[in-house]
């Protein structure tokens, strides 16, 4: 439990929790507990699955686990170090019910904040008092939004830009679209000058990062303010006192949260999985799979940019363009190809060759459960 302070290297380089500026900082506020190392910094992960593997089955199981930090990287996440606190089930996801469920650990978290608990140390053979905190949580992000109590839908479904999250609804492709990426590039920067991306430059600053103490002070004023006007139809968005907040998380109630930079991360897996997934399906033009369709062209027309992917309509028919980052049929298949050779690790992905067609069709003839089998 002291391998974070012994043994850890810090080189500026992450290896470990311990290395990330969210740690250190959390450490300088709290001195008197970053002292004695073997003060446990934990983590709680919670995601809900269908205990029966049936889809159709309305049923979902929600466990929340903590794992300590104070451990070497590879044992951090090993089965015997995470501790199940509460497994919720229910023919549906808890929501924003979740904090109710977490109420009894967020109670047994503050009793090891202060005033803790005595434990022996094996090691200098000698009895401490020892402290727990909670440093985040990581989610992927729908459980994201019921963790933070943000709603991660709609128009301000950011939870870090809050109200100065940049979107637009597409008129076609009836979704909301987030803009404004540009704005955490250097100022000099010419992607800020071209006018590709939106038809319109782009130098605004960076939206400002609230402290925990503001979205504190936020979050209770702007449920106050539901709560006194619920006779009145919700309407969410920049200019609503209540935002995109929908209920007081739990974790409010631990006296050290709102000195915490970081306190809800997302999970790599989740995103990692979504991207290449979705970059893949484009790519290959997978049917079904591929972000790029005729609503997408529309809209495109609608916002006067990428002219050469506006719809033909020179011929008979209304044409589709190719776009410049679909593959060609021979240009998947050499991708196909390249893939039936890489060699993975045993449990990872080494049957991966037996995952690709190799019949000689072509990807884009694909439907989406060959599409699953191909990934």
């Amino acid at each position: 439990m002291r391998w974070h302070k012994d043994n850890r290297v810090d080189d500026d380089i992450l290896r470990h929790p311990a290395d990330v500026q969210t740690w250190k900082d959390f450490d300088a506020a709290h001195n008197w507990f970053a002292s004695d190392p073997r003060n446990v910094r934990l983590e709680l992960l919670s995601d809900g699955f269908n205990p029966f593997g049936n889809m159709s089955t309305s049923y979902s199981m929600w466990p929340v686990v903590l794992t300590p930090y104070n451990l070497p990287p590879w044992y951090c996440m090993k089965e015997s170090f995470l501790f199940l606190t509460v497994l919720i089930p229910g023919k549906k996801s808890p929501g924003k019910n979740i904090h109710v469920y977490l109420e009894p650990v967020i109670e047994s978290l503050n009793e090891l904040w202060n005033p803790g608990v005595k434990a022996y140390d094996a090691y200098s053979n000698e009895t401490f008092q020892l402290h727990v905190a909670l440093l985040w949580t990581i989610n992927d992000f729908p459980a994201y939004g019921m963790l933070c109590g943000w709603s991660t839908k709609g128009r301000l479904a950011c939870p870090v830009c809050n109200r100065e999250t940049d979107y637009l609804r597409l008129q076609f492709g009836s979704k909301e679209f987030y803009l404004g990426h540009r704005r955490w590039l250097d100022k000099d920067h010419p992607w800020r000058r071209s006018r590709k991306f939106d038809g319109k430059s782009d130098f605004r600053a960076r939206p400002q990062l609230l402290t925990g103490q503001q979205l504190l002070d936020q979050v209770t004023f702007a449920l106050g303010s539901e709560q006194a006007s619920s006779s009145r139809k919700r309407k969410r968005g920049a200019s609503n006192p209540s935002l995109n907040w929908k209920t007081k998380a739990a974790f409010w109630g631990l006296p050290y949260w709102t000195s915490i930079a970081l306190r809800h991360n997302l999970d790599v897996m989740h995103v990692e999985k979504n991207i290449s997934e979705n970059l893949l399906g484009t790519l290959m033009n997978i049917e079904g799979k591929t972000k790029y369709d005729m609503t997408v062209t529309l809209d495109l027309k609608n916002m006067g940019i990428r002219k050469e992917l506006h719809i033909d309509r020179t011929g008979a028919k209304p044409c589709l363009p190719q776009a410049c980052y679909s593959l060609s049929v021979s240009k998947q298949r050499e991708v196909c190809e390249w893939l039936k050779t890489i060699k993975f690790p045993d449990a990872y992905a080494s049957n991966i060759s037996r995952c690709i067609i190799s019949d000689g069709r072509s990807v884009t003839g694909m439907k989406s459960h060959d599409y699953h089998v191909f990934i």
